[in-house]
């Protein structure tokens, strides 16, 4: 469903679409080839906030700056997490089949309120993690990383994307929901698509919600060790459709953002020979390495959403009271004000915002980086001679609004 038109007399001035019928789609052909060209373009004209249009030409406002989206992810009575005052969904122009929806809706999870009953359903997340993440994160990391490099390993040639980051979070996250891996693997590709949008990304959130409240029931009546029986557990009472909704975050959360960053490490890892042999030597950690490719190309560049809870002022521009602020976490990083030089190290600096921040920070972060963290180690020590296969100016990514996503990252070894 598209926006309010933008030369609309009711539309308020102080709106994104006030500014004019030219705004910048962080969607399209552009916005999948060259996303950071978009946000250095847009911080030149706008400076640290600036109107943009999301999918369906729904208009938000972009933070770019490092500052500014600190202010909003750290004050939650400003900019209210709770999609309900949106008030393009409020005043009917956005649908509840509309295919932001699956991202920015409302939905009964912790995500989705502020106050108590986002402390009330967070603690319930929060205590399943922790007991899932001692009960063996990095040994399944483990077994599962070298079961898929036994699959190629005899070839001699692998992609990197498809045949591993892709698969190892989510056969990592089977283990920890109690979900049949089987069941795991159909929904790799519907976490991409309610990622990417598009006349598509309602049925791939429908057939999540479907496989995952039929988890729920077998939990309930066969509970496990798992994250799954803890949420049904939880002194928290949390009802059926709290529960799914949570094992939906994490399920999408915790595969979409691991895998990309997954890739991403693999990809600076193998175009870097200093780092490379740092690895293999022991003389480089591997967190230093992700904490970096966490500072210049986060897993989620752009996050959804906060809604102003009144009128206010951020980064020059006038925000009205329900209007949709969306978190550019990739620019964010970038911003000169903060990183005048972006080729300086950031080794040891952990103030990057790509867990988010402030109440609704990633509470499964420590799981995620395990996860990275086993798959590259088992991956370059039963590989010791892995290298890319093509030059390195050869790999491309395709970007979404919220991510840019490495396609292929082809690699040869000695079989």
């Amino acid at each position: 469903m598209n926006a309010q038109p933008l030369n609309d007399p009711d539309t308020p001035s102080g709106c994104p679409v006030a500014h004019g019928t030219d705004l910048t789609r962080l969607f399209g052909p552009e916005a999948s080839t060259d996303p950071y060209g978009i946000y250095e373009r847009l911080r030149k004209e706008h400076g640290s906030v600036a109107p943009v249009l999301l999918e369906g030409d729904v208009p938000a406002w972009l933070v770019l700056g490092y500052r500014d989206n600190r202010r909003v992810l750290d004050n939650p009575r400003q900019f209210s997490r709770d999609a309900r005052i949106w008030r393009d969904w409020r005043e009917g122009r956005v649908s509840e089949t509309h295919p932001l929806i699956p991202m920015v809706g409302w939905r009964p999870d912790c995500v989705s309120q502020d106050g108590e009953p986002h402390r009330r359903l967070r603690g319930a997340v929060t205590d399943g993690l922790l007991a899932a993440s001692s009960r063996g994160v990095r040994r399944h990391a483990t077994y599962f990383a070298n079961k898929q490099i036994d699959a190629f390993a005899e070839a001699g040639r692998a992609d990197l994307v498809a045949d591993y980051a892709e698969l190892l979070p989510m056969l990592v996250l089977t283990r920890i929901l109690g979900l049949p891996a089987a069941d795991g693997l159909r929904l790799i590709e519907s976490c991409a698509q309610v990622f990417k949008g598009g006349e598509d990304a309602l049925e791939h959130n429908g057939r999540i919600i479907q496989i995952l409240s039929e988890l729920t029931e077998r939990k309930r009546a066969e509970p496990g060790s798992d994250f799954t029986t803890a949420l049904l557990e939880h002194p928290a009472g949390l009802d059926h459709d709290e529960v799914v909704s949570h094992l939906r975050l994490v399920l999408i959360a915790a595969h979409t953002t691991t895998s990309n960053l997954l890739a991403r490490v693999l990809q600076l890892v193998l175009t870097d020979t200093a780092r490379l042999s740092g690895l293999v030597s022991g003389q480089l950690n591997i967190s230093s390495v992700v904490e970096e490719v966490m500072w210049d190309t986060p897993p989620l560049a752009v996050l959804p959403g906060r809604f102003a809870a009144a009128d206010l002022e951020l980064g020059g521009h006038h925000i009205q009271e329900g209007e949709l602020l969306v978190l550019g976490l990739a620019a964010g990083n970038l911003d000169p004000e903060v990183r005048p030089d972006a080729a300086v190290t950031v080794q040891g600096n952990q103030s990057h915002l790509a867990f988010s921040s402030g109440p609704h920070e990633c509470p499964g972060q420590n799981i995620g980086q395990s996860i990275i963290e086993i798959g590259v180690d088992v991956l370059l020590h039963r590989l010791p001679d892995l290298r890319l296969a093509v030059p390195s100016e050869e790999l491309s990514s395709t970007a979404s609004t919220w991510e840019s996503r490495l396609d292929s990252l082809p690699v040869e070894f000695s079989a």
